[in-house]
């Protein structure tokens, strides 16, 4: 049992943490204005841009840090706390050494990095990048479809969204706008959907926006800012990106609105992020992004986001766009697990705030001792999971099954 003036100290450290991590916004601080990328283009995309950051004001945050630490007991609660407070940590550190390879190294500590073991101890997700490419490239489908589908532009995808988030949300609704200065094609706080300016976009768009944005980011952060006992829950750093940018794309797969193109350039940026590793600079990885889309604007924007508070010139990207394809395993793999051992109420704690897998075993804790409470906004899969369970229940059996001996019954029943 946990007392009260325990109770009371976890929630002084949680609260002062959290207040740390306010004024540490990764990717806030990594935008890059408007007239870097008029600026190669007009160089005809030929010259690796030149981006200045402004210098990191660390003091309060720092400040808020050491006064948590200060407070910290022996209790596996007071563990998990010190690992948010490395955390949030390592993301100052970061920010501090953006434009040189100190960034990129504590980029490394907090994402990870394309060739890093996954669980299994022998796949990584630039191997798993590769191989789901080669599957994919294989495939008769035809994706100019989609790219001529996008039909609608972001201000009606704006007004779709605005419409759909208030029947989840209600009066906590985030507001949806538009804006130009974002790398991706649409980004969530809990006041905010953005949506990039001159995006195009398809119906299918609209799906994969709300389950990921709004019924996945959305969703843990208010949830998270509603745990009072555990405000670190609310926060949004470094640490907790794995697993929540696999659960939104989980969300995406489970709900059968992932597709070819959406998954392609989550398997892309993994490739780029290694190419840069590698040594390839700026142009280089924006030439090969552009091969993949033929689009220019989203070529740039996509290259931004492997270069922004790296070195331009090769050798030290940003490795967060790892985590997507990394996450999504991971969050696969948990899943799979949970209704296996038939616990899928496990599942659930997920959307308890922002988490980290292996934060579960203390937030079960903190459950039982009353400092948080239920989630009170979880994807439609969850609230139903007679789907998941079903899914999960048939690809259990199966991984089990001897594909060895199988497959060449299979294989003798396709042409080549």
């Amino acid at each position: 049992m946990i007392g009260q003036s325990d109770k009371l100290r976890v929630k002084k450290i949680s609260d002062l943490v959290y207040q740390a991590s306010r004024k540490i916004r990764i990717l806030g601080f990594l935008n890059w204005p408007l007239s870097v990328r008029y600026r190669f283009f007009r160089s005809g995309s030929q010259q690796v841009p030149e981006v200045e950051y402004p210098k990191l004001d660390s003091t309060y945050a720092k400040e808020h840090l050491r006064a948590a630490k200060k407070l910290l007991g022996d209790t596996p609660i007071d563990d998990w706390l010190k690992k948010k407070i490395y955390d949030v940590s390592s993301g100052v550190k970061m920010l501090e050494g953006c434009g040189t390879k100190q960034f990129f190294h504590q980029s490394v500590k907090i994402y990870g990095k394309p060739r890093e073991k996954l669980r299994d101890g022998k796949s990584s997700p630039l191997g798993l990048a590769k191989h789901l490419r080669a599957v994919l490239s294989s495939q008769n489908i035809k994706t100019g479809n989609l790219i001529s589908g996008r039909n609608h532009s972001s201000q009606t995808i704006r007004d779709k969204i605005s419409e759909k988030v208030i029947k989840v949300f209600g009066e906590e609704s985030p507001e949806v706008v538009v804006v130009d200065n974002i790398s991706a094609k649409a980004t969530a706080s809990s006041r905010r959907i953005r949506i990039r300016k001159g995006v195009r976009f398809s119906e299918k768009d609209v799906d994969q926006l709300m389950n990921h944005e709004a019924l996945v980011h959305v969703a843990t952060t208010l949830n998270g800012r509603a745990q009072k006992m555990v405000k670190i829950l609310g926060a949004n750093y470094g640490g907790v990106t794995k697993t929540q940018e696999g659960i939104a794309v989980f969300s995406e797969f489970i709900t059968g609105c992932i597709d070819v193109s959406r998954m392609n350039r989550v398997l892309d940026r993994v490739l780029a992020i290694q190419m840069a590793i590698d040594g390839a600079d700026f142009v280089e990885v924006y030439r090969f992004f552009l091969s993949r889309s033929k689009l220019k604007t989203e070529a740039y924007e996509s290259t931004r986001r492997i270069f922004r508070g790296g070195v331009l010139t090769g050798r030290y990207p940003f490795t967060k766009d790892i985590v997507y394809l990394d996450g999504l395993v991971r969050v696969h793999n948990f899943c799979r697990t949970a209704v296996a051992r038939g616990r899928n109420d496990i599942i659930e704690l997920l959307f308890t705030g922002k988490i980290d897998l292996d934060d579960l075993p203390v937030i079960l804790q903190l459950k039982e001792a009353g400092l948080i409470k239920k989630p009170k906004y979880v994807p439609y899969w969850v609230k139903d999971m007679s789907y998941l369970v079903s899914y999960f229940a048939l690809s259990t059996f199966v991984s089990s099954m001897d594909h060895e001996r199988t497959r060449g019954y299979y294989d003798a029943l396709i042409p080549d």
